[in-house]
Formats: C-alpha cells, sequence, structure tokens
C-alpha cells in the first residue's frame, strides 16, 4: 500500500521523524483526541465556514471518499471558481486547501484560514507545503494568503466576515519556507518507508512548534526526573543531555537557584521545607472573614454575545467559602449560569451580593481573577465600585508555594492548586467526573449550545458546581493547614 505524505504529517515530519513515522505507520499508538482537544478542532470547522462566505459564488470540493474528493476538486478547478477544502493527490504527497481563489487568466492564490489571532511561523511551512503539492500537479499558484482572526473585533448582530478576519499576504514567507523544501519531503518519504520506528530523544522539539501527543517518550523517566524541577527550562534538558534523569543525582556543584536546591532537599528526606517565619507574615496579611473565590470561565473563536470579542474571557460559575474567623464557622455560596445568554451581568450581580465589603478575597494564582474583574468594570460601570473593593482586598495563596515558604515533595516542582491540593490535605481531584477547568468551559458551552441531551443538563450541572466548590473549599484547608505548619 503507497504511504501519503500529507500536510499534517509533513509537519509532524518537521517536529519529530519518530511522530512522522508513528503517525503514518502505527497511528493506534497515538492517543485518542481528547475532548479539549475536539473542542479546538470544532472551532476551527466553525472559523473556516465564516471564512468561506468571504468568497461568495464559492464552490465546496469536500465529498465523502478520499479519491472522490480529488477527483471532484480536478473537475471544479475548470470553473475557476472560488473553492473550499480542494484536495490534490501529486504521486505521494496529499494537501487541502482551505480556499483556492481563481485569479488573473490561470492561476490561483491560497488563502489559509486559521482560528489564531496572529501569524506564526510554523504556517509558512504548512501553506509552502500546499502550494509545492499544487505546483508539483500543474497548478499555478500566484500568491498564499492567511486568514486570521481580528481579535479587536466586537460582535453586534450576525458575524461580519470582513470584520472578522485580518488577510495577511504571506507570500514571501511561504517562498523562503519552501526552499530546501523537495529534500524534505524525499527525506520525510525515507523516514515513514522504513520497516523500524526511528529513535528521537526528548528536547526543544516535544514542545516546537506544538506540545507533541506523544507520552510513551516520557514514560522511561523517573518520578524525580529533572522535567520535574522548578523552573527547569533549559537546564532540565542539559541535565538530560548529559545523562542525568532523576533530580537526587544532579551533582553537588552543579548551579541551582535556592528554590530548585529546595525541591531537592525535600525529595532526598521525604519531608515538606517549611518556612515558618515567612508563613506567618502571609498569614497576617489574610484579614478575616475570608472569602476563597474562583471563577470559572469559557472562551470560544467566535463570540456568543453582543458586546463581546473573540477569546474573550467570559465567567460563567463562581464558587465562594467564607470564613468568619480562623478555624470558625464557613458558609459557602455559588452561582452557575443558566447558559442562555450572556452570564456576565447575573455573575456580577450575583458576586456583588455575597462578597462584602471588608475582609480578604483569597484566590489561587490572583492574577486571573483580577483580569477577569477588571474587564468586567470596564464594561459593567454599575459594577465598578464594588469590583475595585475587591479588587483591593484580592490576596493570593499561591505566593506561599510560588515562593517557597513551604514546598511538599509531592508537589514535584509544581505551585499550582492541583498539585499543592493533594500535597497538603489529602483532596484529590482524581474521582471527579469534571477535575480540570477547561473540561468544566467544555461542559458549561455544551450546556448553553443545546448539544447536551436536556436528561444530562441538571446532573452535569451538579458536577460543575462540585468541581468549582473543591478549588474553594481546598483553599480553605490549605489556610487550615497553612496555620498548623507555622505553629508546629
Amino acid at each position: 500500500m503507497r504511504k501519503i505524505l500529507s500536510k499534517t504529517r509533513y509537519l509532524y515530519g518537521i517536529q519529530c521523524p519518530k511522530l512522522l513515522w508513528v503517525a503514518t505507520n502505527q497511528k493506534e499508538r497515538l492517543p485518542e483526541t481528547d475532548a479539549f482537544t475536539q473542542h479546538v478542532f470544532d472551532q476551527g470547522h466553525l472559523v473556516g465556514q465564516l471564512a468561506q462566505q468571504l468568497f461568495p459564488g464559492g464552490i465546496s470540493a469536500t465529498a465523502t471518499g478520499f479519491m472522490e474528493a480529488i477527483n471532484k476538486t480536478r473537475g471544479l478547478l475548470k470553473e475557476r471558481k472560488p473553492l473550499f477544502e480542494a484536495s490534490v493527490l501529486s504521486g505521494q504527497l496529499f494537501s487541502r486547501a482551505d480556499i483556492l481563489r481563481p485569479v488573473n487568466e490561470d492561476e490561483w492564490d491560497i488563502i489559509e484560514v486559521k482560528s489564531s489571532t496572529q501569524v506564526k511561523e510554523i504556517n509558512f511551512d504548512d501553506v509552502s507545503f500546499q502550494k509545492y503539492c499544487w505546483e508539483q500537479d500543474g497548478i499555478k499558484i500566484n500568491k498564499c494568503f492567511l486568514a486570521c482572526i481580528n481579535n479587536q473585533y466586537i460582535k453586534q448582530g450576525q458575524i461580519e466576515p470582513e470584520e472578522f478576519f485580518n488577510l495577511h499576504d504571506i507570500t514571501a514567507e511561504v517562498k523562503k519556507a519552501g526552499e530546501g523544501i523537495q529534500s524534505r519531503i524525499e527525506e520525510m518519504l525515507e523516514t515513514i518507508r522504513l520497516s523500524n520506528c526511528p529513535q528521537a530523544s526528548i528536547g526543544p522539539h516535544c514542545s516546537d512548534p506544538y506540545p507533541c501527543v506523544m507520552t510513551e517518550c516520557w514514560e522511561h523517566l523517573p518520578e524525580n526526573n529533572v522535567f520535574t524541577l522548578y523552573y527547569g527550562g533549559q537546564k532540565a534538558l542539559e541535565l538530560y543531555q548529559n545523562g542525568i534523569t532523576d533530580i537526587l543525582n544532579i551533582p553537588e556543584n552543579h548551579t541551582l537557584s535556592e528554590r530548585q536546591r529546595i525541591q531537592i532537599i525535600s525529595a532526598e528526606s521525604g519531608q515538606p521545607h517549611i518556612d515558618r517565619a515567612a508563613l506567618h507574615e502571609f498569614l497576617d496579611k489574610l484579614k478575616y472573614p475570608l472569602y476563597f473565590l474562583d471563577f470559572e470561565t469559557f472562551s470560544t473563536a467566535v463570540p456568543l454575545f453582543d458586546g463581546t470579542r473573540p477569546y474573550q474571557t467570559i465567567p460563567f460559575q463562581f464558587s465562594l467559602h467564607i470564613q468568619d474567623s480562623p478555624g470558625g464557622k464557613i458558609t459557602h455560596h455559588s452561582f452557575l449560569a443558566s447558559g442562555k445568554k450572556d452570564p456576565r451581568g447575573e455573575f456580577l450581580a450575583a458576586l456583588c451580593r455575597f462578597s462584602g465589603s471588608n475582609g480578604s478575597i483569597v484566590a489561587y494564582s490572583k492574577a486571573f481573577e483580577e483580569k477577569v474583574l477588571a474587564s468586567l468594570a470596564e464594561e459593567f460601570p454599575d459594577y465598578r465600585e464594588c469590583i475595585e473593593n475587591m479588587l483591593s482586598r484580592t490576596r493570593d495563596l499561591l505566593e506561599p508555594f510560588r515562593n517557597f515558604y513551604l514546598y511538599h515533595p509531592a508537589q514535584h516542582g509544581s505551585a499550582s492548586l492541583k498539585k499543592v491540593l493533594p500535597a497538603l490535605t489529602g483532596l484529590s481531584y482524581d474521582e471527579m467526573p469534571i477535575a480540570r477547568g477547561d473540561l468544566a468551559s467544555l461542559a458549561f458551552l455544551s450546556i448553553a449550545s443545546g448539544e447536551m441531551p436536556e436528561s444530562e443538563v441538571k446532573l452535569k450541572r451538579e458536577e460543575l458546581l462540585s468541581y468549582c466548590k473543591l478549588d474553594t473549599g481546598g483553599m480553605v484547608k490549605i489556610v487550615d493547614r497553612l496555620r498548623e505548619l507555622a505553629e508546629i
């Protein structure tokens, strides 16, 4: 069976020959597409459909079968009209163009549609492969364009494609990216013909230009591997390349930051590092009653509500645990939008009703909540006074962990709430149906769009409330635990 080098595989080949080979020969080794990745694909498809409206009179070249799509495109090329999803097969090379636009007497422009808001270098490699495939099939390409989302566009009524997209002429960049493409393609074709999978070492390419979907390359690493080193970056990679995989094997004379040293000492002893004076200082800044706050938000490429922009962060849920004194009474309030309309007004009304006017508001990595609140103050001026009061009272529970006032070996170099909470309290997200913020966003969007069956909505809303409640309830327990450890 003839092995095809598609555009996707070409981009894989630029990133890693092992990834290219596996994607071609043993696709079952790649993980199944998760819900969030599928959401990204769906967003891209929606953006692509909007871009087609820029070219009235265009014709879809899609078809149910592989060769049917190629043959359909060949027939439609003769009509000299804009073509959507046009396919080309030249030898072992296959590509599909988002939009082909006829220009001059016998030439075509390639318009690649992206759901990003800016041009990226990898886009030039993407389009250069498309251009090469078409030209190998005898189709003359005039210019190449990238249609990106205008993130300053504000929805008012129906989406206006002419305003929603920015069209960038990338012809020169594509030409440069295409230098040496024939030899690269020949090398990739040789790779996919290999009987055995080529070896590849962990390196910068694992996350450039995209995080690699293959996890098997990391499975040999020990629990405290060098890539868990706090802000390890290039240092971690150099250690790995020098044969050091475990942080416990890093030579004592190796240059490390103070926090990295603390991490290693804690991993060796199995005991937490505690700076009691710093913990006391942090805890003394918390003024009761404490309001433990967490938001859940979503953002979509195509804005859903009037007055919003592409990828604008829209809060739809909050959880608020209130503790009146150290170890004292706790009350809980929550809000979860219905999903039928813009949730921000009701979100703010509920938040201002429950957040009081004094006492510290405690968030984990507060920059996110602060950014959302600051944006809401601009868009809902009636709530500005409440929001400014909240912002003046906000304290960051990330501080003692980011600054290593407390470090537990079970954090494995991370100060995220998902690591800190189980390390300090034993609470975990592992058994929860919704265990990540991105999955919470998808669940809400599924409800809001009407895609979720009505019979499942009630249960899913309960799962959303439970997830957000664990974040804030967990923060209460973290502060209680910090007080205990500060006194030991």
